[in-house]
C-alpha cells in the first residue's frame, strides 16, 4: 500500500538528516512494573497482540526496480512480533539504557516499529522492573502505543491469548481511507488559512541567553519546567471561563512570545506555529481505537494585537484550531505544497503538543477491571512517562499533567538552530505567562500588559531578523522548461570549485531543472537538496564528472533504500560528454 503523506514526510526527515545526528521521530514510554513479571508470559502476550494488530507487523518496502510505485510503500508481514529484552539487576544503568534505546536506529524495512526493554531494579522475582517501549513515528504514534498496551494487559492476564471476534479497523484501512479522500475542500481551506509569509515563527533570543550561551553545538537539547498543581488549576479555570482549553492557553502564551520577536513593539503582527493534531477526528469508523501513525502537525497562525484583550487572542486561536481540525488528516507537507510557497520557506518552526489527562475517557490507559485483575496477581503499574521524539523542527514544546496534578512543560531543541540557553529561556518565559495569564480575571486586560511583563522578565531582545528559513543547499544552474520536467542534480567531485558545472549548463539542452550542491558536499547534503523534488514526486537524474560517481551512487542507493525509485546516475569526464550522457540516461518521463 502507498505510504501516507505524513509517513513520506517522516521518511524524508530520516533520509535528509545530517550525518551523525540522533534518529528523528523516535518516542519512548516508560514506567515501573511492581510485582512479579513472567518474561515468557510477557513475550507471549505481545506475540498475541502482534498477531491481532497488523501495525506491529508492518514495515516499508525497499523500492524494487520493476515496481510501478513512485514512492514508499507499506507492507504487512504475516509473522512478526516485538521481542522483549530483559536486563537483570545490576547489568545495565537505567539512564544509559533509556538513552541507548532511543539512539539505536530502527530498520524500517523490517517489521518491528516497537522495541521493548525490561530492567530489573532489584534482585528477586518481585521487582520492581522498569519497562521501556521505544517506537518510531513512521508507523506508530503515542496514542497507538497506549492502545496496544490495553490489548497487551488483557493478553497478559489471559496467559498470552487475545479474544477473537469481529475484525477491527487497522493501519491498512487508514491508508485505504486516505487514498479515497478528495482534497478539494482542504485545498480551499488551507489556501485561506496558511500562515502569511511574514509570520514570526521563532522567539527572539534574549540578551541573557546570548551572553551566557556556549559555543555552537550539535545534537538536541531537552529542558523541563513545572507549574504547581495550584497554578495548573488556576490556568485551567481561567481558560474555561473564557471558553477555551489549557492547550489554547499554551498557544496564547507561545503566540505572545513569538510576537516579541517581531520587533514591532505594540503594533499588531502575525505569528505562526504548528500544533499536534490527533488525526483521529475523521470519518473512518473506529478511528479513535486505531493503532496507526495518525498524529501529525498542523500549522496555525494568528495576528497578535497588543491593544486587544488577551482573551481575544484565546478566541482567535480556538477558532483557528477548530477550522484546522476539520482536515486533521492532511499532512503539513501537503499544506506547504498547496500554499505555493518556496520550498526554502518554512510555514512554521515550532511545534506545541498538549497531552490529554491520564485515564479514560481522555487517555487510553488500562481499564479499572484490568488493573484490579493485575492487582490480584500482586502487580501494580506505575504511571507511564513519555520521552518526546526529536523532530526536524528547531523547537517543540509538550505539556502534560503529572500524577500530582502539576503541569509539566518539556522543550526539545535542535542545537544547530536554537542553542540550549535560548530554548531554556523560551520555556521559562512560556511558564511565566501561563502563571500570569489567570490574573486577567474579567477578560479585559490587553495583551500588551503581558508583553510588558515578558520584556521585564526576559530583558532586551537580541536581533530579531526575518522568520526562520532553512535552506536546502540546492544551487540552481538553470530552471526547468515546464512544471514536472524533473531535476538533474550534478554531484560535485572531490576538490571541485563552485563553478565546476557552468559548462554543463551551457551544453545541456534537456527540459529538466539543472542544479548542483555547493562543494564540498556529502550524501546528506545532496539528499537535503533533493528533498523538495522527492516530496513532489518529480523524476530525478544524478550526474557528475569522473570522481563524483561514488557519491552519486551512494545518494541513489539511500533514495532507493527509503522507498523512492532510485534515480539513474550519469558520469563523464567533460562538460560536453556529461551533457551527452545526461541526454542518454534521462528516461522518457524526465527528458520527454
Amino acid at each position: 500500500m502507498p505510504a501516507s503523506p505524513r509517513q513520506r514526510e517522516v521518511l524524508l526527515d530520516a533520509l535528509t538528516a545530517r550525518s551523525g545526528a540522533a534518529p528523528l521521530h523516535v518516542e519512548q514510554l516508560h514506567w515501573r512494573w511492581y510485582g512479579p513479571l513472567d518474561t515468557r508470559r510477557f513475550r507471549d502476550a505481545w506475540r498475541a497482540v502482534a498477531a491481532q494488530e497488523p501495525v506491529l507487523r508492518a514495515a516499508f518496502a525497499e523500492h524494487a526496480a520493476d515496481s510501478a510505485a513512485a514512492g514508499p510503500c507499506v507492507v504487512v508481514h504475516p509473522d512478526a512480533a516485538p521481542d522483549p529484552v530483559r536486563h537483570p539487576y545490576g547489568s545495565a544503568d537505567w539512564h544509559s539504557l533509556l538513552v541507548g534505546e532511543r539512539l539505536r536506529p530502527f530498520d524500517l524495512h523490517h517489521p518491528g516499529p516497537l522495541r521493548i526493554a525490561l530492567l530489573d531494579e532489584q534482585a528477586g522475582p518481585a521487582g520492581p522492573t522498569r519497562v521501556i517501549l521505544t517506537f518510531h513515528h513512521a508507523l506508530l504514534d503515542g496514542w497507538s502505543v497506549r492502545l496496544l498496551l490495553r490489548s497487551f494487559y488483557r493478553a497478559y492476564l489471559a496467559a498470552g491469548r487475545t479474544r477473537g471476534g469481529e475484525r477491527r479497523p487497522d493501519v491498512r484501512d487508514h491508508l485505504d481511507w486516505l487514498a479515497r479522500q478528495d482534497d478539494t475542500a482542504p485545498r480551499a481551506y488551507w489556501a485561506r488559512a496558511v500562515p502569511p509569509p511574514d509570520s514570526r515563527t521563532l522567539p527572539a533570543a534574549t540578551a541573557a541567553a546570548v551572553r551566557g550561551d556556549r559555543p555552537a553545538r550539535t545534537g538536541h537539547g531537552r529542558a523541563r519546567i513545572r507549574l504547581t498543581p495550584g497554578e495548573a488549576v488556576r490556568l485551567r479555570e481561567w481558560a474555561a471561563r473564557h471558553g477555551a482549553a489549557e492547550s489554547t492557553a499554551l498557544g496564547a502564551a507561545w503566540a505572545l512570545l513569538l510576537h516579541r520577536g517581531t520587533g514591532s513593539g505594540f503594533r499588531p503582527a502575525p505569528v505562526a506555529f504548528a500544533v499536534a493534531a490527533s488525526g483521529r477526528g475523521i470519518t473512518l469508523r473506529g478511528a479513535a481505537g486505531l493503532p496507526a501513525p495518525l498524529q501529525g502537525p498542523l500549522p496555525l497562525h494568528v495576528r497578535v494585537d497588543p491593544s486587544a484583550p488577551v482573551t481575544r487572542l484565546l478566541g482567535d486561536l480556538a477558532g483557528a484550531a477548530l477550522g484546522a481540525s476539520s482536515y486533521e488528516w492532511v499532512s503539513h507537507g501537503q499544506i506547504h505544497t498547496w500554499s505555493g510557497r518556496s520550498t526554502d520557506s518554512e510555514l512554521t518552526a515550532s511545534l506545541l503538543a498538549f497531552d490529554p489527562p491520564a485515564g479514560p475517557p481522555f487517555h487510553p490507559g488500562p481499564p479499572a477491571a484490568v488493573e484490579a485483575e493485575l492487582a490480584e496477581e500482586g502487580v501494580q503499574l506505575g504511571r507511564p512517562q513519555a520521552v518526546d521524539a526529536y523532530t526536524a523542527l528547531p523547537i517543540g514544546i509538550r505539556a502534560h499533567h503529572d500524577c500530582e496534578g502539576g503541569l509539566v512543560l518539556t522543550a526539545v531543541n535542535d542545537r544547530t538552530r536554537i542553542p540550549d540557553r535560548e530554548a531554556e529561556a523560551a520555556l521559562a518565559q512560556t511558564a511565566l505567562l501561563l502563571r500570569e495569564l489567570p490574573a486577567d480575571a474579567d477578560g479585559t486586560t490587553p495583551a500588551r500588559e503581558f508583553l510588558r511583563l515578558l520584556a521585564e522578565a526576559a530583558g532586551p531582545a537580541g536581533p530579531t531578523g526575518p522568520p526562520a528559513v532553512r535552506g536546502t543547499g540546492l544551487v540552481e544552474l538553470r530552471p526547468a522548461a515546464h512544471p514536472g520536467a524533473g531535476t538533474v542534480l550534478l554531484v560535485p567531485p572531490p576538490g571541485a570549485t563552485a563553478d565546476c558545472y557552468a559548462g554543463v549548463a551551457d551544453a545541456h539542452r534537456g527540459p529538466q531543472a539543472l542544479a548542483t550542491v555547493a562543494p564540498p558536499a556529502d550524501a546528506a547534503a545532496c539528499l537535503r537538496a533533493l528533498r523538495p523534488a522527492l516530496a513532489a514526486g518529480e523524476p530525478l537524474l544524478l550526474g557528475g564528472y569522473s570522481g563524483a560517481g561514488q557519491l552519486a551512487y551512494e545518494v541513489a542507493r539511500r533514495i532507493g533504500a527509503h522507498g523512492w525509485r532510485p534515480p539513474p546516475v550519469a558520469v563523464a569526464a567533460s562538460a560536453r560528454g556529461l551533457a551527452r550522457t545526461l541526454r542518454t540516461a534521462a528516461p522518457p518521463s524526465v527528458g520527454g
